[in-house]
């Protein structure tokens, strides 16, 4: 992985009524290999009438190896700004500045293209440089690799030295040991130490699956969360899918996990827990034997990923803010009353939907 110069502008717009664009238009109209899909998403973004600057950062689909490309990306705005990356991570971000005497509604609409497959099981497996894999076992602030951490990753692989039955049972520890709570906000914080050593192993994907990414991390394996959002309907579980057009809380991260001669794996056991409580089914039940089967090596790419950007800095953000979460998985906002709520659609006044073109 290259690291890239800190927040690099990949594209500019002057002030007043601004269209950008990443367009690629051969692409996203050609006919797609077999078992490809190509999904539409529209957000659409209107931020407070506050007196003073504003800025808007979104994330962007990301482009990733053989189940997910990018075909076009469009947006409208007044705001000063373009397309940016981080540099840790190099996670394409859309940031958008308005100024403090810029008149008019301070709106966005962003239109983005984007194409998957499934990933299903060895074949899924992608390739990573030895400094990537190096990269993703190194420690986080959210993803520690010592302590609490280390000694429970030794406890649960104690005595098993080959790499997939180590991830597995990883993997099993994990979907045995949590439980999905609906009652946590968003996807959860993704603290993997505050977790282990509270005891409470509960909450939503970023905890489940943030401790997945963290055990393995531990373990010696390269792990990373991929964050990302619900684009439709799920072949296996309803409640694996988004329920509708309407995507604007389907936020979903996942995990995946760097196996010799595999490569890139994915996993989700954040995934099986949700269909435990969702659908009312006990942990030792065949579908949920099965499903555990399943979502260890696949993931069904009704799912967008936007980046795998753990405690993100955003070091132009307006008064230097920090995200109000350490991922960016949701729209984020800065204005000199503070953050709007990223977690309420309707209050930050942000919507995204989602349609699969077939055509």
């Amino acid at each position: 992985m290259q690291r890239r110069a800190l927040l690099s502008s990949l594209a500019a717009l002057p002030a007043g009524l601004a269209l950008g664009s990443l367009a690629r238009p051969a692409a996203a109209q050609a006919s797609l290999p077999a078992g490809w899909r190509r999904f539409e998403l529209t957000t659409e973004v209107t931020l407070p009438e506050t007196p003073g600057p504003a800025q808007l950062w979104l994330p962007l689909a990301q482009t990733a190896g053989g189940y997910q490309a990018g075909l076009d990306l469009r947006w409208q705005s007044a705001a000063r700004g373009g397309i940016v990356r981080d540099e840790r991570y190099g996670a394409a971000l859309l940031k958008l500045d308005w100024a403090a005497d810029q008149a008019g509604p301070r709106r966005l609409s962003l239109v983005q293209t984007v194409a998957t497959r499934d990933r299903d099981g060895a074949a899924s497996g992608l390739a990573a440089t030895r400094a990537e894999r190096a990269f993703w076992l190194e420690p986080t602030e959210s993803v520690p690799v010592d302590g609490i951490v280390k000694a429970t990753a030794d406890r649960i692989t104690a005595g098993i030295r080959e790499p997939r039955a180590r991830l597995r049972a990883l993997y099993d520890w994990v979907v045995d040991n949590t439980a999905r709570n609906p009652e946590t906000p968003g996807c959860g914080l993704g603290d993997v130490r505050g977790m282990l050593e509270s005891g409470n192993l509960s909450g939503k994907c970023a905890d489940i699956n943030g401790l997945m990414t963290g055990l393995a991390r531990a373990a010696g394996f390269p792990a990373r969360d991929v964050y990302g959002i619900r684009t439709a309907a799920s072949g296996q579980f309803r409640t694996l899918g988004a329920t509708s057009t309407d995507i604007s809380k389907a936020q979903h991260c996942r995990t995946e996990v760097y196996l010799e001669q595999e490569g890139w794996f994915p996993v989700d056991p954040a995934y099986v827990r949700k269909v435990v409580l969702d659908h009312k089914l006990a942990v030792d039940s065949p579908e949920i034997r099965a499903l555990r089967d399943r979502l260890f090596g696949h993931w069904e790419m009704n799912w967008i990923g936007f980046n795998s950007a753990t405690d993100i800095v955003l070091p132009e953000a307006l008064g230097a803010q920090k995200p109000n979460f350490a991922f960016l998985m949701y729209p984020c906002a800065f204005t000199p009353a503070g953050q709007p709520d990223c977690l309420d659609p309707a209050s930050f006044r942000y919507a995204i939907s989602a349609r699969e073109l077939t055509a």
